[in-house]
């Protein structure tokens, strides 16, 4: 079975309706989805989590996976140079 995606904007339409006093059961029967999916989205929405983030947030989190694996290339580079160091101090001796 091949899994479904759904966009933002009908993920939001249906947490809409849940807000406006429709039944998960009778959406998810309209909409033929699973109720586990729409509490998902509906708990995402609430904490403007997953598919539900604002741009600012996104742009946030794409900035933070940059700078570690900056900081992640940078350290590796140091501990080269420290074994370098060392292995020519030794030579030196």
């Amino acid at each position: 079975m091949k899994k479904r995606q759904f966009d933002k904007e009908f993920k939001t339409t249906i947490v809409d309706l849940l807000a406006n006093g429709q039944s998960i059961k009778s959406v998810c029967q309209d909409y033929d989805l699973r109720e586990a999916t729409v509490y998902r989205w509906k708990k995402e929405f609430k904490t403007e989590t997953g598919s539900f983030k604002d741009e600012a947030t996104l742009a946030y989190e794409k900035e933070i996976r940059l700078l570690k694996k900056q900081l992640k290339d940078a350290q590796m580079e140091r501990d080269i140079l420290k074994k370098a160091v060392s292995i020519f101090s030794v030579k030196d001796r």
